[in-house]
């Protein structure tokens, strides 16, 4: 049961990735491990963020997407 749980997960987080979401778990463990004691954003705001970051019209033109 545990092999399949992680094949699920590592199908997830590939799909996620080919879609353009970032993976909030990856993250909040990189926060913890290279950043200890500064704030880990709340999965809401991460994704808020990585959203902004793909898709910010900067210069009148699409950034990130294209």
């Amino acid at each position: 049961m545990d092999m399949l749980r992680t094949a699920y997960k590592w199908a997830a987080r590939t799909a996620r990735l080919m879609v353009g979401i970032p993976d909030y778990e990856t993250y909040v463990q990189h926060r913890r491990m290279a950043h200890p004691g500064e704030p880990v954003m709340s999965y809401e705001e991460f994704y808020l963020n990585r959203l902004n970051a793909r898709y910010t019209i900067d210069k009148d033109r699409l950034r990130g997407c294209c």
